[in-house]
């Protein structure tokens, strides 16, 4: 009988543990593409979801090659978070091959197109949309909107979450404005490695007057005569620094700044520093970089 009884325990344990397993594992599963994408998904999720972030911190956006985990990741998520505009190009045979349902976090935000304010013809939109925190306030929107969807029950949380982000952001945008005033407007001008500072030049009232890569992306190779032409506008506005970001190789940068006389000044742009590090969090990112454009700025001729 004691037999019986520990065996109809253990039957009794067992399908309690059969009934829970589905609550236990009801977290939706998200994949997110960029630490950028991630941090913000991270924020309005919070423990309430299973996320993983595709690209590691320093990986170029550009250039990520996905590997086989890769593609298991993106084949058991609920949902993958992307950025849009084209900026995960080399992700999209493995998203449309795989994924249950992508979401771009930029749904609702007005792209820019390409332009001469980096002093290249580019096709296309600007994906960079992150680099004014106003856009992110509407990727928290489109984030909490798909939580909700996929997860009803989890609406109050994400409702929170994202409401408690968005003032962060509102903060943060009141900040920037505060530390650019130090730069006088006819000093607002950004020389890059590429034209990624479109929606930040847009935003706080500066320039994306040059970058050394045509076009919107740094895989693209610069022609002899496109170099020669950056360093004589270098050299004819004075400029300072060449913002270079920190997932490019900086070898044609150092050049230039070798040339002109112009001090490079990294920046995180495309990715998240490591743990631990000065861009932790996408607003650690953008605090990092307006100081530093800021320093570099300010007493420019």
């Amino acid at each position: 009988m004691r037999s019986v009884a520990r065996g109809a325990l253990a039957l009794s344990v067992l399908l309690s543990l059969a009934v829970a397993a589905p609550v236990l594992a009801a977290s939706p599963i998200v994949v997110a593409t960029t630490t950028i994408v991630g941090d913000v998904v991270a924020q309005v999720g919070g423990e309430a979801i299973a996320l993983t972030v595709l690209l590691p911190p320093g990986a170029d956006p550009h250039a990520f090659e996905p590997t086989p985990q890769d593609v298991a990741r993106v084949a058991e998520a609920d949902l993958v978070f992307v950025n849009g505009g084209g900026l995960e190009a080399q992700l999209e045979p493995l998203l449309r091959g795989a994924a249950k349902r992508i979401v771009s976090v930029s749904e609702g935000v007005p792209f820019r197109p390409f332009g001469g304010d980096s002093g290249h013809a580019a096709e296309g939109v600007d994906p960079h949309v992150w680099l004014d925190p106003t856009n992110v306030d509407r990727w928290t929107e489109a984030i909490e909107r798909t939580l909700i969807d996929i997860d009803p029950a989890g609406a109050e949380g994400y409702a929170a979450r994202a409401a408690a982000y968005r003032q962060a952001l509102a903060a943060l945008d009141a900040w920037v404005v505060q530390e650019v005033a130090a730069i006088p407007p006819e000093r607002r001008r950004i020389i890059a490695d590429h034209a990624a500072f479109g929606y930040f030049a847009a935003r706080y009232g500066f320039d994306q007057v040059g970058a050394i890569f045509p076009g919107g992306s740094p895989l693209a190779e610069p022609s002899a005569r496109d170099l020669a032409a950056l360093e004589d506008a270098i050299r004819s506005l004075g400029a300072p620094a060449v913002f270079v970001s920190t997932t490019v190789n900086p070898t044609l940068a150092e050049r230039v700044a070798e040339d002109t006389g112009a001090r490079l000044v990294f920046l995180y742009v495309g990715s998240l520093s490591a743990p631990g590090g000065p861009a932790a969090s996408y607003l650690d990112l953008l605090r990092y970089d307006v100081r530093a454009i800021v320093d570099a700025l300010r007493g420019a001729p």
